[in-house]
């Protein structure tokens, strides 16, 4: 079995095991459980294929399990093993019709979701591919700094809201009215959500490794970052039509503040 076969025969399984464990449960965050687990296995896979003896895809498979074990680790802490839904679920749920959402489910969560998924993990192909002439030089090892430097960045996006929420939460839980309802500080002074911007950037220098290999921009594993943006994009509107909804003063923020690409506050 080849490396890119074996990585769409592991896609297939969790599709399937993902869509029976959200019908048999009833919650559909299967898939966000795995999206943390499930690119880095890819990557491993290419790894291995080469016996572990290509430095370039020894790297990239390292950068990206920093990445996965970041991730994996601020989910769990917000209870996302615990059996915890991811909340924009729920409204889509009672927005829809019961089959409606289950095709929803089917398609979007699920099959939509894994083939990102993979597309993602997919420059380290282009890597396995171009291993006998590609040199982990000044090049390579500049975007795997950068990309671990995002992962610091995403890391502190990450604590900054997980102190505000924990504070927010005793505020709440003692009767007493937090005195904000969204965190404005930090790294969110300039981005209204800069762990998606660190994100996002990872997997672009994800796919530039892949390109820098190849000795060449153009190559079809870009889809894997343009369909993970315009993802990203649609989480981020449906959110804060959300987050508008249950705090109207977050329109204000909107308006001062850059959606996700850190930049200079506006004026109101």
């Amino acid at each position: 079995m080849t490396a890119l076969l074996l990585v769409v025969t592991l896609a297939a399984v969790a599709c399937v095991l993902a869509w029976f464990a959200s019908l048999v449960t009833g919650d559909t965050s299967w898939v966000d459980r795995s999206w943390s687990i499930l690119p880095v296995v890819y990557v491993w896979v290419f790894a291995v294929a080469a016996r572990l003896t290509d430095v370039t895809l020894d790297v990239a498979a390292s950068v990206v399990t920093l990445w996965g074990v970041r991730l994996t680790y601020n989910f769990a802490r917000k209870g996302g093993y615990r059996g915890v839904e991811d909340y924009r679920w729920a409204v889509l749920r009672a927005r829809m019709s019961r089959w409606q959402f289950q095709l929803f489910n089917l398609f979007f969560i699920v099959l939509y979701q894994n083939f990102i998924l993979v597309l993602m993990a997919l420059p380290a192909l282009t890597l396995y591919e171009h291993r006998a002439n590609c040199h982990f030089g000044p090049g390579l090892l500049a975007l795997s700094i950068l990309f671990v430097a995002c992962t610091a960045a995403e890391t502190l996006a990450d604590e900054q809201q997980w102190r505000f929420q924990r504070t927010k939460a005793r505020e709440v839980a003692a009767g007493r009215l937090p005195p904000e309802n969204f965190l404005t500080r930090g790294l969110f002074r300039y981005s209204r959500h800069p762990a998606y911007f660190f994100e996002l950037a990872q997997w672009w220098l994800f796919f530039l490794m892949g390109a820098v290999a190849a000795n060449s921009l153009a190559q079809w594993t870009i889809a894997g970052p343009v369909l993970l943006t315009l993802l990203f994009v649609g989480s981020t509107r449906f959110t804060e039509e959300i987050t508008v909804s249950r705090y109207p003063e977050y329109r204000s923020y909107q308006r001062t503040t850059s959606a996700v690409i850190p930049w200079r506050v506006r004026r109101p």
